[in-house]
C-alpha cells in the first residue's frame, strides 16, 4: 500500500521539519519500496555493525534533496533524493553515510538539545518515531506536528568532523559491502558549488551535511587508497534501486509522465507495475490489472505486486475481490504490517470485522505506529461490540498525530470503560501521561 494519498496511502510517520517554509513533514509508507530498500541497505548496514533487522529505511514525501538520522532505528531518504540518483550504488553511499552518523555515535551528543525543544507533542515522541498520521484523496497524507525549523536544522546539522568521520567511516562500509567506494564521490558531485548559493537556495542536503573542499579532497584520497577492490555483482542491487524508484516515481509524478518513460524501468515487470500505478491513477482499472497480473506472472506471484494488486481492487470498489488479493499478499508475506493492514482494511470493507481486528491487531503488533491501521482498529473493534478498545487505539492514534487535546479525551473515555490495570486501561494511562506532559512544555 503506497502511503502518499495521491492514490490512498496510508501512513505518515512523524518526521522533524528541515526546511524553513514548511510546516510538518510526511512519510511515504510502501511495503515494496520498503523492502526494497532495506534490500539495498542490509549489506551496507551489516558492515557498519548495525543490525538490518533493527534499522528502517523511510521515504520522506519531499521533492529536495536530503537524507538524515534523528534516531538509531530510522534513516530517512527524502523522495527527490531517490528519483534524482541514477545507480544502486549511489544510493547505498548515501545509506552508508547515514549509517556512519549512528555508529560513530554522533546522534548521542544532541539528544538533549532535541529533547529540549518545545515543540505541540514534544522531540522526545518524534525521537521514538511514534507520531503517524492518515491522509485521503488525493493530497498527500498529512502531518500533524510541526517544529521549529531554525532548531531542527541545527540539531540535524553535522559538524565538518562529524561529516569527515562519516565519509571515512561510509567508504570502508561499502567497500566491505563490495560496493564500488566511487559511488560516494558521484553523491558529492550533486552538491559541489552550492556553498556559493544562498542558504535558502541549497538543498537542505547541503545545510545539513556541511560540505568543503578540504572534506572532498579526504574522501577522494580515502577511495584512491581502494582502487583495486573488489566489487560484487551489481545486479540485485541494481534490481531492487530501479523498482524501488520506479514505483516512487509513477506513484509521484504525473500518469502521463510514467507512460512515457516505461522503456527506462530496468525490467520488463517492474515496466508493468509502473503501467498498472499509471493505468490505475487514470481510473483505468482494467487496464491497470491487466497490466499488474502480467507482473505478477513473470514474478512468481511475488507478494509486494499481489499487494499493489490489492491495493487497485480496494480503491476501485470491487471488495470481495481485494480481500482474496491481499489475503494471497499476506500468505506470502506474513509479517509485512502494511500488508497485513491492508488485508483488515478490504475485510472491514465486506463487513467482517472480526476477521479484519485479527489482520489488524497482527499488523499492531509490528508497527504500531500506523495511524491508519488504527482507524481501522477503532472501527472493528466498534462493530465487535468493544467501545473502551475503539476508545483506547483512537486516543493513540491523535497521540501519535501530537493532537494531545482529542487523545486526552478518548484516553478517558477508554479508561471508564476498560477493566482497571489490564494491558488496554494501562495504555490508555501511558497516553494520559504523554498528553500531561505535552501540556507542560
Amino acid at each position: 500500500m503506497f502511503a502518499p494519498r495521491l492514490l490512498g496511502l496510508g501512513l505518515a510517520l512523524l518526521l522533524l521539519m528541515t526546511a524553513p517554509a514548511r510546516a510538518a513533514t510526511t512519510l511515504l509508507r510502501d511495503a515494496d519500496i520498503e523492502y526494497a530498500l532495506g534490500r539495498l541497505a542490509a549489506p551496507v548496514l551489516s558492515a557498519a555493525g548495525l543490525s538490518p533487522s533493527g534499522v528502517e529505511v523511510l521515504v520522506v514525501d519531499d521533492g529536495s534533496l536530503n537524507a538524515f538520522v534523528a534516531s538509531p532505528r530510522h534513516i530517512f531518504l527524502h523522495s527527490g533524493l531517490i528519483n534524482r540518483l541514477d545507480t544502486a550504488a549511489q544510493l547505498q553511499a548515501v545509506i552508508a553515510h547515514e549509517a556512519a552518523h549512528i555508529s560513530n555515535g554522533h546522534l548521542t551528543s544532541r539528544v538533549g538539545n532535541m529533547r529540549a525543544a518545545r515543540t505541540a507533542a514534544g522531540l522526545g515522541l518524534a525521537l521514538a518515531a511514534a507520531a503517524v498520521a492518515a491522509g485521503s484523496g488525493e493530497a498527500a497524507a498529512g502531518i500533524a506536528l510541526g517544529t521549529q525549523s531554525s532548531a531542527m536544522r541545527q540539531f540535524l546539522s553535522h559538524t565538518r568532523a562529524e561529516e569527515n568521520s562519516a565519509d571515512l567511516s561510509s567508504v570502508r562500509y561499502m567497500v566491505s559491502a563490495g560496493i564500488d567506494p566511487r559511488a560516494a564521490l558521484e553523491v558529492q558531485e550533486l552538491f559541489r558549488g552550492q556553498e556559493a548559493l544562498a542558504v535558502s537556495r541549497q538543498d537542505p542536503y547541503m545545510r545539513s551535511h556541511p560540505l568543503s573542499r578540504d572534506r572532498l579532497r579526504a574522501l577522494e584520497a580515502t577511495i584512491a587508497g581502494y582502487r583495486n577492490a573488489p566489487v560484487a555483482d551489481t545486479g540485485p542491487a541494481d534490481y531492487w534501486f530501479a523498482r524501488a524508484q520506479g514505483k516512487l516515481s509513477a506513484f509521484t509524478r504525473a500518469p502521463s509522465w510514467t507512460m512515457r518513460r516505461l522503456g527506462d524501468s530496468g525490467t520488463q515487470d517492474i515496466a508493468l507495475m509502473r503501467e498498472a500505478v499509471a493505468r490505475h491513477r487514470q481510473s483505468d482499472t482494467e487496464g491497470a490489472l491487466r497490466a499488474i497480473d502480467r507482473a505478477i506472472a513473470m514474478r512468481g506471484n511475488d507478494p509486494y505486486y499481489t499487494e499493489l494488486k490489492g491495493q487497485i481492487l480496494l480503491e476501485s470498489r470491487r471488495f470481495g475481490e481485494a480481500v482474496r488479493t491481499y489475503q494471497a499478499a499476506a500468505n506470502g508475506a506474513s509479517r509485512e504490517p502494511l500488508i497485513l493492514a491492508g488485508l483488515g482494511r478490504a475485510l472491514l470493507a465486506v463487513d467482517q470485522p472480526g476477521e479484519a481486528l485479527r489482520a489488524l491487531e497482527a499488523a499492531r503488533g509490528r508497527d504500531p505506529s500506523d495511524a491508519r491501521m488504527l482507524r481501522d482498529m477503532a472501527v472493528a473493534y466498534a462493530k465487535t461490540g468493544q467501545p473502551g478498545m475503539a476508545s483506547v487505539v483512537t486516543a493513540e492514534r491523535y497521540a501519535l498525530q501530537g493532537r494531545f487535546e482529542d487523545a486526552e479525551l478518548h484516553a478517558e473515555r477508554a479508561e471508564a470503560q476498560l477493566p482497571r490495570g489490564s494491558g488496554p486501561w494501562q495504555r490508555a494511562q501511558d497516553v494520559l501521561s504523554a498528553a500531561e506532559r505535552a501540556q507542560e512544555r
